[in-house]
């Protein structure tokens, strides 16, 4: 979630508190602070330090090496998820903490992207989705994502990430790819190629950006048309700021955020029951009501729907949640492992485009 606020703050003193929480800030990590921190303060009485940080594993791989660690959990990304765990960085969890139990079962069969290691456990699912201001193509806006690259019946300039991650996916699916296929048809030359072809179609209609409110600005100033962006950043404008957007849920690409432990943590026992808490069905709908990323597990989806509004500003949030069942038919799931093996020579070759504009 390259959007969110980084750099390091110290919301504790570290010598004060019991649990150290790596997140990214800003609403996000309010979000978890409401749905995960309270109930584990009220729980055990103990206390957390909230640490923003800009991702990757660097710092968590010099803590571990120097036997100096100094971070309990970890928000990490499912690739860092994969290679943290791979390099022996985190603790392997108990069965259970990540299969915290209620009516609907436990929260491994309950989830809607399996754990990809022993290492991981639930956090939030969020994807890259594409939007417009309601009333811009007037009654009968885009639709699909197909429809992102029609500029005959939808003129102007399309944003796009200065990332190939997303951009490619949503291309091949536009281009008439069944979203379960893509990774498939992308592992080819002829797949590749088609998914630039599909980019080259866009010609010069195109603006870039990279931060995380970027595609929002560009849409109000009209400098885009329609814009690719991130379904919480777009969602929250919606719901916290009244922005009149159409979110096409058509087409997104879902990823996923999970927590880690850091091998040799000071706090293990803690960082465990932190773990138990965030996973349980209610905490985890407890986050959507603070930002509209989606939880992973399905029983707090049914939560939400049956307790709307849910949204602490008072509105309904279920038509905000990239993983509910209504739309995930049409939804490419992020696959981290194409990235891991392809990623260098795709985004050398996505930057390559992008320059050529």
């Amino acid at each position: 979630m390259a959007g969110f606020i980084c750099g390091t703050v110290f919301i504790a003193d570290a010598n004060a508190a019991d649990l150290t929480v790596v997140t990214w800030g800003g609403t996000y990590a309010r979000s978890q602070q409401e749905a995960y921190g309270k109930p584990f303060e009220e729980k055990t009485g103990k206390t957390i330090r909230w640490v923003n940080y800009n991702g990757g594993l660097a710092d968590i791989r010099a803590q571990v090496k120097s036997g100096d660690v100094i971070w309990d959990v970890v928000d990490v990304f499912p690739s860092d998820a994969r290679k943290g765990c791979a390099e022996g960085l985190f603790e392997k969890l108990p069965e259970e903490v990540v299969t915290a139990p209620d009516e609907s079962g436990t929260a491994e069969g309950d989830l809607i992207v399996p754990r990809p290691n022993d290492c991981v456990s639930p956090n939030i699912i969020w994807s890259w989705v594409t939007f417009y201001e309601r009333g811009k193509f007037g009654d009968e806006g885009p639709k699909t994502i197909s429809d992102f690259f029609d500029l005959e019946r939808f003129p102007g300039k399309r944003g796009l990430s200065v990332f190939a991650q997303s951009n490619l996916e949503m291309a091949l699916v536009a281009d008439g790819v069944a979203p379960g296929d893509v990774y498939d048809v992308l592992s080819t030359d002829e797949g590749l190629d088609r998914a630039f072809a599909k980019l080259e179609s866009l010609g010069d209609q195109v603006v870039f950006w990279s931060a995380g409110t970027e595609p929002l600005e560009l849409v109000n100033s009209g400098k885009a048309a329609v814009s690719t962006g991130y379904n919480g950043r777009v969602s929250e404008a919606i719901l916290a700021h009244g922005a009149d957007y159409e979110i096409v849920w058509d087409g997104q690409l879902l990823e996923e955020e999970w927590f880690a432990i850091v091998k040799g943590a000071p706090n293990r026992e803690a960082a465990f029951e932190f773990l138990k808490i965030s996973t349980t069905p209610q905490a985890q709908a407890e986050q959507a009501r603070w930002i509209p990323y989606g939880p992973m597990r399905r029983s707090a989806l049914k939560i939400i729907r049956e307790n709307e509004p849910w949204f602490h500003s008072g509105q309904t949030v279920m038509e905000h949640m990239p993983d509910r069942e209504e739309v995930m038919a049409r939804t490419i799931i992020a696959n981290p492992d194409w990235w891991a093996e392809n990623g260098t020579d795709a985004s050398e070759r996505y930057k390559a485009w992008m320059e050529s504009r």
